[in-house]
C-alpha cells in the first residue's frame, strides 16, 4: 500500500523539491548513509525555511549531488569559459588546453556525446583529470540552464564534494568551532589559550547573531574588522595557530552573512533533517527494493515539509486520499509562506 501506485505523492514530492528551490536563492544541504537492500546508499538533504527534500542516491560525489539539484534530469555538459577556470589550476599539457579551447562552442552535450570526445580526443588523460574535467563540465552546464533555477548560495559543510555548484557557499560556524575541540592540549598553558580563544569565538558568533537582527552597513564593517583581528592571534600553541589561519582564510564563506543577514550562521536545518532520516533507518533499517527506496524519499519529503509549513501530515495524507482536495497543494504553500518570510530579500536589486 505504501510503495506502490503511489504516483501522485511522488509528483507532488518533486513539485515540492521544484518549487522549494525557486523559494529562496539559498538553501541548506547535507547527506547521510543509508542503505538499500543492505547496500550502502547516501540520503541527500536539501532544504530552507519553507521545505526539506530527501533524495537517496547510491554515491555522494559532485556529480551526484549535482543531479539529486537538478531533480534527476538527465546529465548534460557545456565547456566554456567557466569550466574552463576551474581547470585553472590542473596539471594539464599545452596540447590537451588547447583541445579544451576549441571546444568552446556553446553545444550542451549529454553522457554520451562528451564521454565519446573525451575517448577519441584525450585518451590520455589521468583518472583525476578526466574526472575534474567532466565535473566541470557538468557544474558549467547546470549553470547556464535556462527555466531552472540555479541556487546562489549554498550553507554546507566542508564537503569537497559541494565546491563550485553555487556563485558562493556560507560556511556553518558550528562546524568551524569543532575543529577547535578536537585539539587535546596537555600544557596547562595550551589549555589556558584554547579556552581563552573558543571564549572569544563564540563571543564573536553571538555579535554575528544580533547583527543578523538588526543588520547596518557599520556594523557589518565593524564585525569585519574584528574577524580580522581574531583570526590573526598568535597565541604560542602552535596546533591553535595553524587552525586559527585556516578559519581566517575561509573569511569570504565563513562571513557572507554580512552581505546577505538572512542567512544562517549554522547548518542545522539540514543536519536535523538528516537526523530525522537516521530515526527512521533505526527503526525499519532500510528499504529492500526501489520502489521501497522511492517511497521513502517522498513521503519523508511530505511530511517534514508539512510540519515547516504548519500542517498536520495526518490531515494531509487524509486530504489527499479522499480526494477532498481542502488543502492546497503543497509546492503552492511553499511560495506563499516564502513570500510572507520574505526569504532572500537581500539578493534582490536595491
Amino acid at each position: 500500500m505504501l510503495i506502490k501506485s503511489q504516483d501522485e505523492f511522488h509528483a507532488e514530492s518533486d513539485a515540492v523539491f521544484e518549487a522549494g528551490k525557486r523559494s529562496s536563492p539559498y538553501q541548506h544541504i547535507d547527506d547521510t548513509a543509508t542503505r538499500v537492500d543492505g547496500q550502502n546508499q547516501n540520503c541527500h538533504v536539501l532544504c530552507n525555511p519553507v521545505y526539506t527534500a530527501f533524495r537517496t542516491r547510491p554515491h555522494k560525489d559532485r556529480l551526484t549531488v549535482l543531479e539529486v539539484l537538478r531533480n534527476g534530469r538527465p546529465r548534460i555538459f557545456l565547456i566554456n569559459t567557466e569550466a574552463l577556470s576551474y581547470l585553472a589550476c590542473l596539471p594539464l599539457s599545452k596540447a590537451t588546453r588547447q583541445t579544451l579551447q576549441s571546444w568552446q562552442d556553446g553545444i550542451v552535450m549529454d553522457d554520451v556525446t562528451l564521454m565519446a570526445r573525451l575517448n577519441d580526443n584525450l585518451p590520455d588523460l589521468l583518472f583525476q583529470q578526466r574526472k575534474t574535467l567532466i565535473d566541470a563540465a557538468a557544474v558549467a552546464a547546470y549553470h547556464a540552464e535556462i527555466g531552472f533555477p540555479v541556487i546562489q548560495t549554498l550553507i554546507c559543510d566542508e564537503a569537497p564534494q559541494f565546491n563550485w555548484l553555487a556563485i558562493s557557499m556560507m560556511s556553518c560556524w558550528i562546524h568551524e568551532g569543532r575543529h577547535y575541540k578536537k585539539l587535546i592540549p596537555v600544557v596547562a598553558v595550551h589549555r589556558k589559550a584554547l579556552n581563552d580563544f573558543l571564549k572569544r569565538f563564540w563571543e564573536f558568533y553571538d555579535r554575528l547573531l544580533d547583527y543578523r537582527e538588526q543588520p547596518t552597513q557599520e556594523t557589518a564593517i565593524k564585525l569585519e574588522t574584528e574577524f580580522g583581528q581574531l583570526f590573526a592571534s598568535q597565541t604560542g600553541y602552535n596546533e591553535l595557530d595553524k587552525r586559527i589561519a585556516k578559519t581566517l582564510a575561509k573569511k569570504g564563506s565563513l562571513l557572507l552573512v554580512l552581505k546577505h543577514p538572512e542567512l544562517s550562521l549554522h547548518n542545522n536545518p539540514a543536519e536535523l533533517g538528516a537526523r530525522f532520516r537516521v530515526r527512521k533507518r533505526d527503526i525499519s533499517f532500510g528499504p529492500r527494493t526501489e520502489d521501497g527506496k522511492n517511497a521513502w524519499d517522498t513521503f519523508m519529503t511530505l511530511a517534514a515539509t508539512c510540519k515547516k509549513l504548519g500542517i498536520s501530515f495526518y490531515e494531509y495524507i487524509r486530504d489527499r486520499i479522499t480526494k477532498a482536495k481542502s488543502i492546497p497543494p503543497l509546492a503552492d504553500l511553499i511560495q506563499k509562506r516564502a513570500k510572507e518570510l520574505n526569504l532572500g530579500w537581500s539578493y534582490l536589486p536595491a
